[in-house]
């Protein structure tokens, strides 16, 4: 709970405990949203990378295979001698092999991203802090011998005397 906000002993009026209440629940409130959103600001920044990877194994494998292609198989050809087809296979399988590794890391991104529950996460913690003020119930108030007494000015009755409730001063 909070402080009260006046000085020691004294004590604040429901006016102002249902102020803080709802002023608390409020932000409580802007609170859950706004981990909700930073939860689904990272699972949508995972689903990007991982988007990203196999858009890149992708371009890779496209663009790559013609040129890279022929570079390779004439390079194999020129340092091994060996016949100018089999040169052209390793060098598409080379591009393939470099394809595999990028949509490998796009599909451990993707499967995180997949794994990732932020906005269920900041539905269940709203779902139990609600559950939880539910379930509150105000907290009885002891009477204490101040309570008791009537207020300034009322007029008590003792024993069929009428007598004035008085403030004195310590003047």
């Amino acid at each position: 709970m909070s402080a009260p906000d006046g000085p020691v002993g004294t004590e604040r009026s429901i006016g102002q405990l249902v102020s803080t209440a709802t002023s608390e629940m409020s932000a409580l409130v802007h609170d859950e949203i706004a981990l909700a959103k930073a939860q689904l600001r990272q699972d949508v920044k995972r689903g990007a990378i991982g988007g990203g990877a196999f858009a890149a194994a992708g371009a890779v494998l496209i663009f790559s295979l013609p040129m890279l292609s022929f570079a390779l198989a004439y390079g194999i050809h020129t340092w091994s001698n060996w016949n100018l087809a089999i040169c052209f296979v390793l060098s598409f399988a080379a591009n393939v092999l470099v394809a595999g590794v990028l949509a490998l890391i796009g599909v451990v991104f993707a499967k995180k991203a997949k794994k990732g529950k932020g906005p269920q996460k900041a539905a269940a913690s709203a779902k139990e802090t609600a559950a939880v003020l539910q379930n509150v119930k105000p907290h009885p108030r002891a009477v204490s011998p101040l309570d008791a007494l009537p207020p300034m000015g009322a007029t008590v009755d003792r024993g069929g005397e009428k007598a004035s409730a008085v403030a004195r001063s310590s003047s």
